[in-house]
């Protein structure tokens, strides 16, 4: 193989590895009016929560100690979602990177914004702080809830809790 088709190669998996993984099913599913209303509602700014975000988790529980199971399958939904973009030390890579994140942000916000970008980086301050830096806006990687949980429980491990 010559170096230009190696090239094209890690393009197309870098880029393949930041879309979103929908099923044709959620795609094509129209959502309920009762939903648009409450979406309205809740683009409004005035009742964004910062420490919250914007999103479905209103609060996340912990275990007594960090479930290792769910890092571990954290780490491997990171391998395929996340690593593209950021990395597990403080070094920016796309994205920041992740180490300090679980001290610096409630797992509310955490969950919140893994799964529900959009909102989040128009309304957070910080988040469109953050954007000036990096310059690219974090895609939504369509995580189902168990993979984002998973995510998070990666993160805190990568933050050493225990």
């Amino acid at each position: 193989m010559n170096k230009f088709s190696i090239l094209a190669i890690v393009f197309s998996v870098f880029f393949a590895s930041c879309g979103g993984d929908k099923s044709k099913k959620e795609q094509d599913t129209p959502a309920p009016a009762a939903e648009e209303t409450s979406t309205a509602t809740a683009s409004d700014p005035s009742t964004y929560d910062p420490k919250r975000g914007e999103g479905k988790y209103s609060t996340v529980e912990f275990g007594p100690s960090l479930d290792q199971a769910m890092a571990t399958k954290g780490e491997g939904v990171a391998a395929v979602k996340c690593t593209s973009c950021h990395k597990t030390t403080d070094e920016k890579l796309v994205g920041p990177g992740w180490k300090g994140v679980t001290e610096r942000r409630k797992p509310e916000w955490i969950m919140n914004f893994i799964t529900n970008p959009d909102p989040m980086i128009d309304k957070d301050p910080a988040v469109q702080a953050q954007l000036e830096i990096c310059l690219v806006r974090m895609p939504n990687q369509g995580l189902a809830d168990d993979e984002a949980r998973s995510i998070l429980e990666y993160m805190r491990k990568n933050d050493g809790v225990k």
